[in-house]
């Protein structure tokens, strides 16, 4: 389960930020294409921030789909899953986006 291992470290980032603050919201991008499942973060999260600053605090998880470019037809399309291939049946893809994971926000009081 590697979302504990990434949400681990999204909580010791926000920790480290909120300098002794405490935090009520963690606003995360998520891309689909990271194959990080939005409900295991969060109950990582939960159990990770026990005992620190973002005890309690809410996890808001943003999910965009990823976008792909095919090489052979020239076209720009949508991913919903790691199955990288172009709606002509191309595997010559770039993706564009999708693979995010980033702290977009946090609330501290």
């Amino acid at each position: 389960m590697h979302e504990l291992s990434i949400t681990q470290s999204v909580v010791d980032a926000v920790c480290e930020r909120a300098a002794g603050r405490p935090v009520h919201t963690v606003s995360v991008r998520v891309g689909m294409l990271t194959a990080v499942v939005a409900d295991s973060m969060r109950f990582c999260f939960d159990l990770i921030t026990e005992g620190t600053v973002a005890e309690g605090a809410r996890l808001e998880i943003d999910q965009p789909p990823g976008n792909g470019h095919c090489r052979e037809c020239d076209t720009d399309f949508t991913l919903t899953d790691p199955v990288l291939l172009c709606p002509c049946g191309s595997a010559d893809v770039d993706i564009t986006s999708g693979r995010e994971l980033q702290i977009i926000s946090m609330r501290v009081g």
